[in-house]
């Protein structure tokens, strides 16, 4: 129990240090970044590709990602009520020390569920594609993601470490499930999904896409602050 106290000391010191790091305009930039709606382009030319690459499997790819984020999602929140860690935001110790942005959120954070969801899409979407590009492009985003729940002080270094590797066995688990069910059901069917890649080409349109996002938020928070509306 000391030694577990101990990490759990070092977690607080840790999260204290990376969430006393904050402006008026980053604080903008991390809410649109922790937020769902302005990735929704970014996931549609995921999707589009997947129909586009794999025809008359691609609703089997789609289910199983819709599996892998239910399953991130319903796992993580088990955790939660479950574990019982207050969120920093809701910890009486340090709750006068955290920069919060937006919403608190539920009492408990441990793990987190945007740790588990991103890296389950990303464990997932990796080994689908196939792509070096894109493997760095999708870590990016789920390290970004998952550090803008500690900029906004609504989850520990650690929630976010084992939300993140919760997330990782789930996507490779229904990965090989998903592998499997190809395999048994539709191993006369082309195109086999483990010798489909995305193409450069396309990898070029996905990238297109996340930077016009990602310059899209940049302008915003600018303007919204160069002009006082926030």
């Amino acid at each position: 129990m000391e030694f577990l106290q101990k990490i759990l000391e070092l977690d607080t010191s840790l999260f204290l240090f990376l969430n006393s790091y904050h402006s008026n305009f980053w604080d903008t930039i991390m809410l649109m970044i922790t937020r769902k709606e302005p990735w929704f382009p970014f996931y549609a030319v995921l999707v589009y590709f997947v129909i586009k690459n794999y025809r008359s499997k691609s609703w089997l790819i789609i289910l199983f990602i819709g599996i892998t984020i239910l399953l991130s999602d319903q796992i993580s929140v088990l955790l939660k009520e479950n574990i019982q860690r207050f969120r920093p935001v809701h910890n009486p110790e340090i709750e006068h020390q955290v920069h919060n942005v937006l919403r608190k959120g539920s009492l408990y954070g441990f793990v987190s569920s945007h740790a588990a969801n991103v890296f389950a899409v990303f464990v997932f979407t990796t080994r689908l594609f196939r792509n070096r590009f894109f493997w760095m492009l999708m870590l990016f985003w789920a390290v970004i993601v998952s550090y803008s729940r500690i900029y906004s002080g609504v989850h520990y270094p650690l929630d976010i470490l084992f939300g993140g590797l919760i997330g990782w066995l789930i996507g490779y688990g229904t990965f090989k499930l998903m592998m499997f069910i190809e395999f048994r059901y539709f191993f006369a069917k082309n195109p086999k999904i483990n010798k489909t890649n995305l193409a450069n080409r396309q990898m070029g349109t996905v990238l297109l896409v996340f930077s016009v996002l990602s310059i899209t938020v940049l302008i915003m928070a600018w303007l919204l602050h160069h002009y006082k509306y926030l």
